[in-house]
């Protein structure tokens, strides 16, 4: 089933149970997704860009969340927060920074990576390889880490 089948019921569900973060998180997930096969000409829509999709929502919320919350305005950050949590359920299971510093060490020593001046060779592969499970912040950081 694809995310935009999976999407449409989840809006149904949080119509019926008339839980509005809900409705207006799935929402803009669901339009996004339509943007998105406009912009292909009706072209199926891979989940590799439904992931990419989901990702980009849930970092704009977390972004709008801390400047919300620095500028002292909670009533607004609660709401980028609940409709972060919202979006998070789609995405497929998040690894652990043990499981992400595995997963990347098995990367640094397939591409035969030796030190910080190789972190586009290893941040594209794990890019790749880690899509969805885990985000480009947390990548890097490792791949920095471990490389240093």
């Amino acid at each position: 089933m694809s995310l935009e089948n999976i999407i449409s019921d989840a809006i149904k569900t949080a119509m019926r149970e008339k839980d509005r973060v809900a409705l207006d998180s799935l929402r803009a997930v669901k339009s996004q997704i339509l943007l998105l096969k406009t912009e292909a000409r009706g072209a199926e829509v891979s989940a590799e860009q439904e992931i990419a999709i989901l990702q980009r929502m849930i970092k704009q919320r977390k972004d709008s969340f801390e400047q919300f919350s620095a500028q002292g305005r909670q009533d607004l950050a609660e709401v980028e927060e609940a409709q972060m949590k919202v979006i998070e359920k789609f995405l497929p299971k998040q690894l652990s920074a043990e499981e992400l510093e595995t997963e990347i060490k098995t990367i640094i020593s397939d591409t035969g990576a030796e030190s910080i001046k190789d972190l586009g060779k290893v941040m594209g592969a794990a890019s790749k390889a880690l899509a969805g499970k885990s985000d480009g912040k947390s990548i890097s950081e490792m791949v920095k880490k471990l490389l240093s």
